[in-house]
């Protein structure tokens, strides 16, 4: 509560034809109380929203106030400003780094660059972007999570180029551009959220509509990115993670579901992956990142990857390679063979999974390969595939084949053996 009373982005919610004494009464006093230091009302995320809460709602925060209040006001504003400036290199949260670095921006915006904070807000913008996205401008960590909220913010400080008639940098545009090719095959084609790689069950309709009222539309026809692979039809969706695993300084969100899929039929996950528990709980995160939550295969009920503690939270301590990738994508034919090292060093084994569908016949045929030069024996191995939690399953009396029915229609799953 302290912290979201700090951080006034309940100004976001008031109307603006609300009492601007009111507001600036309060703001009056918050300068008063806390015009030195104190690690609760000052923290570097706080203070971020603060400005930005602040300098967005002038109406209500700045204008029709006395000389007395703006000389408050805006000597705080500095103040803040240069504290987050002093404060950013030691932020290692990419999302409580790249919201102050918007606060600095557009305190330089407002005070038409007053001590260089713009220029100052544009070289830590591009730090961040060049720290943590790839050439592609897709997050290294492999989270998709990430890629929206970079988008988000950085179209709200090209909006804000635009509000204050200052030219925008060029640099801007182009990683709107490419964030808006990610968002476009995440979420646009899609309409359903992939649980990959520290995803969950979200809703992107509020911020569609911020898109759609700034004109911003996004287009991507392309079948694969950053080694996601997404092949459909009017009907049918099949997405694949085909890609290693992140460095371990952005794996804090990763999970070792290489070669995982979900497969989609008329907007409904037939497989699904079983998502992500992302609070303070470690042995939730913990085990919401083993493969045993994925659609694929386990050996010895060990993961392909290896999890270490890191403060409160987990980083890879042994990651995997994806060796070989193939695609097939035809109109009456969709194949995708891909393998990766995570058993390599424990067991000698490689492990490759080749996924076929026939458009023509709804026929989805998996294989899955234990690949060793020495003999395998006595291994024990999983493979998991989790169903929609809506679906309702009845199991064959030859014990050979289950039915799955999801919403209207049914599925066949058969394994022999």
């Amino acid at each position: 509560k302290i912290y979201k009373l700090n951080n006034f982005f309940w100004l976001f919610s008031l109307d603006l034809k609300s009492s601007n004494d009111s507001v600036q009464s309060v703001i009056k006093n918050w300068i008063e109380i806390n015009f030195k230091y104190n690690s609760k009302s000052w923290n570097f995320i706080t203070t971020s929203k603060r400005l930005i809460a602040w300098l967005s709602n002038s109406k209500l925060t700045y204008e029709e106030s006395n000389e007395q209040y703006k000389k408050d006001f805006d000597q705080i504003v500095h103040k803040q400003s240069l504290h987050l400036l002093n404060q950013i290199d030691k932020v290692h949260n990419y999302e409580n780094k790249l919201v102050g670095t918007a606060a600095i921006i557009l305190t330089g915006l407002c005070y038409k660059d007053e001590k260089n904070f713009t220029q100052k807000g544009l070289d830590n913008l591009k730090k961040i972007i060049k720290y943590f996205l790839d050439d592609s401008a897709f997050p290294k960590s492999r989270n998709i999570k990430t890629a929206i909220f970079f988008l988000k913010y950085i179209i709200i400080i090209r909006e804000w180029f635009k509000d204050s008639q200052t030219e925008i940098p060029e640099f801007i545009n182009e990683n709107i551009y490419n964030l808006g090719q990610a968002y476009a095959f995440f979420w646009k084609n899609l309409g359903f959220d992939p649980l990959f790689n520290g995803n969950n069950i979200s809703s992107n309709s509020e911020f569609d509509l911020y898109l759609k009222r700034f004109s911003y539309s996004f287009k991507n026809d392309d079948y694969e990115l950053s080694n996601y692979i997404s092949l459909k039809n009017k009907k049918i969706n099949l997405i694949v993670d085909t890609g290693s695993s992140p460095n371990k300084r952005f794996s804090k969100d990763y999970q070792a579901g290489a070669l995982s899929f979900e497969f989609v039929s008329n907007g409904e996950k037939i497989f699904t992956n079983a998502g992500y528990h992302n609070s303070k709980n470690l042995k939730l995160n913990e085990l919401s990142r083993s493969s045993a939550v994925h659609n694929v295969l386990i050996i010895d009920d060990n993961s392909s990857c290896k999890f270490q503690k890191l403060g409160t939270a987990l980083e890879i301590k042994n990651g995997l390679k994806v060796l070989r990738k193939k695609i097939t994508y035809d109109k009456n034919y969709w194949n995708i063979i891909a393998s990766h090292d995570g058993f390599l060093k424990k067991y000698n084994i490689i492990y490759e999974r080749e996924i076929e569908f026939h458009p023509n016949t709804n026929k989805l045929i998996g294989i899955e390969k234990l690949i060793s030069k020495k003999n395998i024996s006595n291994l024990k191995f999983d493979i998991r595939f989790h169903l929609n939690p809506s679906a309702k399953i009845m199991k064959t009396q030859d014990n050979k084949s289950i039915f799955i029915e999801v919403k209207n229609e049914g599925w066949k799953f058969i394994c022999d053996n």
